[in-house]
């Protein structure tokens, strides 16, 4: 006769350490797209102030770009393309505060956001893409239906909530399907178009996040030396 509770014990196991695992690699895809956001911004600022420089002129920003998206995609790969670098410093204009960044969403979100022109309805979005959890492709969604408006502007606020969470429920992202997200493999400088080992692509993230401490700690010392520099010439 066969042992129920043997099977019953394996399959209790079984939920726990998939549980385990399915966080696990939540935790990993939140850390790299922490780590990512946290490295656009710091970009995004560098060539902002760079242009600042007494330089404003369309054609020296143009210029430096070209040049940037030149020399970093050899060493790093097409996320630095001249399309990208121009997303990151639009996201450092439109995103100044870096405190007011929501550790909650990735750059996929962020780049969603920069759609929005109204600030106050992409702070909006992007407060309720937060709290609520939602997926890159669920925000897509109640940008392009203009839900924020259409809260603003309807008598019945509930009926327009509940259609929204119908609509958005199908879009919840699968944790096997995050750590594919083709801008984390640009990031990472992997082809989107070979079939990775995950981990391989695992220890890439690893890797990967060890060098972005890096430069952005780099990037905050140099800050550092900078506006001590200027505090030095205030005081002359």
């Amino acid at each position: 006769m066969p042992d129920d509770s043997r099977d019953i014990s394996v399959d209790s196991l079984y939920h726990s350490i998939s549980a385990v695992l399915v966080e696990a690699r939540g935790r990993a895809y939140r850390t790299i797209n922490s780590v990512m956001v946290e490295a656009y911004w710091q970009i995004g600022r560098l060539v902002v102030e760079e242009e600042q420089k007494g330089r404003k002129r369309a054609e020296y920003g143009k210029a430096i770009i070209k040049e940037l998206s030149k020399r970093l995609t050899s060493e790093f790969g097409k996320g630095c393309s001249v399309q990208n670098l121009r997303y990151i410093r639009q996201f450092y204009l439109v995103f100044p505060k870096h405190h007011s960044l929501r550790g909650e969403l990735c750059w996929t979100h962020y780049r969603h956001l920069l759609r929005v022109e109204d600030p106050k309805a992409r702070e909006w979005y992007m407060n309720e893409a937060a709290n609520c959890n939602w997926s890159t492709r669920a925000l897509d969604r109640q940008i392009n239906s203009l839900y924020y408006e259409r809260l603003l502007a309807s008598p019945d606020r509930n009926a327009v909530i509940r259609e929204a969470e119908e609509k958005t429920a199908p879009l919840v992202v699968k944790p096997e399907h995050l750590i594919k997200d083709p801008y984390i493999l640009e990031f990472l400088n992997l082809n989107p178009d070979l079939k990775y080992l995950e981990k391989d692509i695992e220890q890439e993230l690893i890797d990967e996040i060890e060098r972005e401490k890096e430069v952005i700690i780099r990037a905050k010392h140099e800050q550092k030396k900078t506006q001590q520099g200027i505090e030095g010439k205030d005081c002359l």
